[in-house]
């Protein structure tokens, strides 16, 4: 059975933390580089989505609810000029963009975790611990990155903090992104 089940943990930072774990990660871990995103979240009872990065464009389904500890994802991988073809695309199909996110991203694997240090314009900054695995391990690796964050000193903002602020996005994302 394949690891296919994506569990991950954030928190929202400071912009001093942010750049204290850049700093902690590059001596403590390996620095797998820095990306510009931008993603594309559509209105479909499924949370359906398309990225554009430095290396490729990517359609992806993750299963389950935003900001659940664990669910399935299902990615696929395109040339990065493809992006506007799968706008084109999902847009045809009837689907409408819902939020546009504009995100700078520097990636590290530490230990067995894969490390992301966000800044999304108009949202914020975010750490996010991931590791994939199996259903029937989920809940064990689920803890296992809850103690890693507190090894960080970084405190887990609960699930109802990232639903609130995700909310506020939504309706907002305009302006939030127009005036960062």
């Amino acid at each position: 059975m394949p690891n296919n089940i994506e569990c991950e943990i954030r928190s929202f930072i400071t912009e001093n933390q942010h750049k204290g774990l850049i700093e902690r990660f590059k001596k403590d871990a390996e620095f797998l580089g820095e990306d510009e995103q931008i993603t594309y979240y559509f209105d479909s009872k499924q949370d359906l989505r398309i990225q554009k990065n430095s290396k490729y464009s990517k359609i992806w389904l993750k299963k389950g609810e935003i900001h659940d500890e664990h669910r399935e994802e299902i990615e696929v991988k395109l040339d990065k000029e493809d992006f506007d073809r799968l706008e084109q695309l999902f847009l045809a199909l009837g689907y409408k963009v819902e939020i546009k996110w504009f995100r700078k991203r520097r990636s590290f694997k530490w230990d067995d975790i894969d490390v992301a240090l966000d800044y999304t314009k108009g949202y914020g900054y975010i750490i996010e611990l991931e590791k994939m695995t199996i259903e029937a391990e989920k809940e064990k690796v689920f803890a296992y990155l809850k103690d890693k964050l507190q090894e960080l000193n970084v405190q887990l903002t609960p699930k109802e903090k990232f639903n609130e602020k995700y909310q506020y996005y939504k309706q907002n994302w305009r302006q939030l992104i127009e005036n960062s």
